[in-house]
């Protein structure tokens, strides 16, 4: 005592002697993001009843992996959650839905929240720019430190901090390996290409969770929160980004593999639903059911059949949960992104760029929303228009976001559309307005992006010339004197992956603010 339980993809349960917690528990039996999603392994086994009778539930962010409505209704009248707060008022407003009478309490980033009257605490840890709403929890249970990450990608400087408030010590850390997003895969890449962008993001990733617990040096560190897999006929053809040898996404036995190789004496180890580890004697009980599973790429196709063989009829009732727009869609596209463009100047100075929408399917069509400094305008596709940015779904997709039953970002993770972009360069103003889609949340970004003090500086070296850059990333914050690697004349952050030509500042991969380097020497 205490121990963990690890529930699949991101989920614990924690017991200590005065209370049960669980932690971004992902149980529903119809997956998530349009029911695209499903846990990779099962989870199924488990008993949720058992689970649900939880004191604490802890809910990092947003999306539907992590924060799950299905779950958030099981639970007892009694349960508290927990959530971190946040600038823009989104997740409450959802979770304060899904919750119903049940308490809903917003935590302050550092603010440590009593657990028990024994000494146990909470606290979060959202990542430093305002544009992520994703946050890790240090949970401190009967003097045991437990840093769970989930999705933050947290600086190394927050890392640190961390252990430092849990008393100098982590009995467990558990990081996120896979980075399951939109990027590269629903993008129209040729296949080599596809293959060059998942194999660089796939060690990003990787690199950054070795460098984050080579600063903390836990006493247990595990690579979790991820894959998934898809099921339904839409996006099966998706599961490639399993393949442990090249797949986008790592699994967690890949991913401890590499770990272990590239910190051999750091304890590693790679838990399965259901697999139990005491933080007081180190001690793991397997789970016999999850036993039984393997990652290897030659036994998922039979299993991926049989699971969605099981989930065949869940998945159509969620599906059919969606009817195809009526003829009034693009006037409601219109007012929508009208409003859009209405609450932040600064984001549309940050993007502009022209955007097409192909929306597929009964009363869809070919649409441009222009994101010009000087304000937005939706029209019709124009022949003579060049988009930067092409989106390509079905209406009844569409549809949900505009009607509020789900949001854009939802869509980018459900994989149910196709995407296209030149040059091929990430704008995360475009992805940040989109999701948000709030004025306190985009005014937050501003306020962090123009208020940023570079005074703290350092020198870096390439190719026999020395550089003077910022301490810390102009995107989010990282720092850059220990979370950075420099090659072919860049800066290439670990966080985000975000690279930085040297000899000019700009940012080569994504819209970002210059680094503002200068050769010294």
């Amino acid at each position: 005592m205490p121990t963990v339980t690890f529930i699949g993809h991101a989920g614990v349960s924690v017991h200590a002697r005065a209370f049960h917690l669980l932690a971004d528990p992902w149980l529903a039996p119809t997956g998530a993001f349009i029911g695209a999603w499903h846990q990779y392994p099962r989870n199924d086994h488990l008993d949720v009843d058992r689970l649900l009778a939880a004191d604490w539930v802890a809910v990092s962010h947003e999306h539907l992996d992590h924060f799950d409505p299905w779950v958030i209704g099981r639970l007892p009248r009694r349960t508290r959650i927990l959530i971190p707060r946040y600038p823009g008022p989104a997740f409450r407003e959802r979770m304060a839905e899904a919750a119903g009478s049940r308490q809903v309490i917003e935590i302050e980033p550092w603010e440590k929240f009593p657990l028990d009257n024994r000494g146990s605490w909470i606290t979060v840890i959202p990542e430093l720019s305002p544009m992520c709403h994703d946050a890790a929890f240090l949970i401190v249970a009967d003097g045991r430190g437990f840093l769970h990450c989930n999705d933050a990608r947290l600086t190394a400087a927050q890392a640190r901090r961390a252990k430092h408030l849990a008393g100098g010590r982590l009995d467990l850390m558990a990081l996120q390996t896979s980075g399951a997003s939109w990027h590269p895969i629903c993008y129209e890449y040729p296949a080599e290409e596809m293959a060059k962008v998942s194999m660089d993001k796939r060690v990003s990733k990787l690199r950054a969770a070795q460098r984050l617990v080579r600063q903390t040096q836990p006493e247990l560190a595990v690579p979790f929160a991820g894959p998934p897999c898809f099921l339904d006929g839409e996006v099966d053809r998706l599961n490639w980004v399993l393949g442990q040898r090249d797949g986008a996404f790592c699994d967690p036995e890949v991913s401890t593999e590499w770990l272990r190789e590239h910190l051999p004496r750091q304890r590693w180890e790679c838990f399965k639903p259901g697999d139990t580890v005491d933080l007081d004697t180190g001690e793991i009980v397997r789970d016999p059911v999850s036993a039984e599973f393997s990652f290897a790429d030659d036994e998922r196709p039979a299993y991926l059949k049989q699971y969605a063989e099981d989930r065949k009829e869940l998945i159509e009732g969620v599906l059919a949960e969606y009817p195809e727009p009526g003829p009034d869609l693009f006037a409601r596209f219109t007012a929508h992104f009208e409003h859009l463009g209405s609450l932040s100047d600064y984001f549309l100075r940050q993007i502009a760029m022209l955007v097409r929408f192909e929306i597929t399917g009964p009363n869809g069509g070919v649409w441009d929303v222009d994101f010009s400094p000087e304000g937005l305008t939706v029209g019709e596709a124009s022949p003579d228009a060049r988009p930067h940015y092409r989106i390509t779904t079905a209406g009844r997709w569409l549809d949900s976001v505009l009607t509020g039953r789900m949001a854009w970002e939802d869509l980018l993770i459900s994989f149910r559309l196709s995407l296209y972009r030149d040059p091929d360069v990430y704008n995360d103003y475009l992805v940040g307005l989109l999701k948000h889609a709030n004025a306190p949340a985009l005014n937050a970004v501003e306020a962090y992006e123009t208020g940023r003090d570079e005074s703290e500086r350092i020198t870096v070296e390439w190719a026999g010339g020395c550089y003077d850059i910022p301490r810390y990333c102009p995107h989010a914050g990282e720092d850059l004197s220990v979370g950075a690697v420099i090659r072919d004349g860049q800066v290439h952050c670990l966080a985000h992956n975000f690279a930085f030509d040297l000899a000019t500042g700009s940012c080569v991969n994504a819209r970002a603010a210059n680094l503002t380097s200068r050769r010294v020497s």
